[in-house]
């Protein structure tokens, strides 16, 4: 795909969290949500079959856009843990609808999300 037509989206996992009460109004059918983590305005959850990331917008927050990304449209992914000077481990996800970058703050384990991802991805 030319570099001109690439999408780039980037998200924050701040830490990870308790799975929101909703979450079964979010799967179909025989998925299961794994965990959750707090983004910096609400939730990403890492399900068996996509990574969901709901984010809260305007001032108060009642309006939600959310991203579905299904693990079958990732084509390769990399994780960079967090070095000594470093506040962030990192996960870049190259996908058909373009390149996802994910922070982590160093409460967030980038080990966790690359056992996650290779699970789906390489089933």
């Amino acid at each position: 795909m030319p570099n001109e037509l690439q999408h780039y989206m980037m998200w924050t996992f701040v830490n990870e969290a308790k799975l929101p009460d909703d979450v079964e109004d979010l799967l179909v059918p025989g998925e299961r949500a794994i965990c959750a983590y707090s983004t910096i305005r609400d939730v990403a959850i890492f399900t068996d079959k996509r990574l969901i990331v709901r984010d809260a917008q305007g001032i108060t927050g009642k309006k939600v856009e959310m991203y579905t990304l299904p693990y079958k449209s990732i084509d390769m992914y990399s994780t960079e843990n967090a070095g000594h000077l470093d506040l962030n481990a990192e996960v870049e996800l190259w996908t058909r609808a373009g390149h996802i970058k994910i922070n982590l703050k160093r409460s967030a384990d980038v080990r966790k999300i690359d056992k996650i991802l290779a699970a789906f991805i390489l089933k």
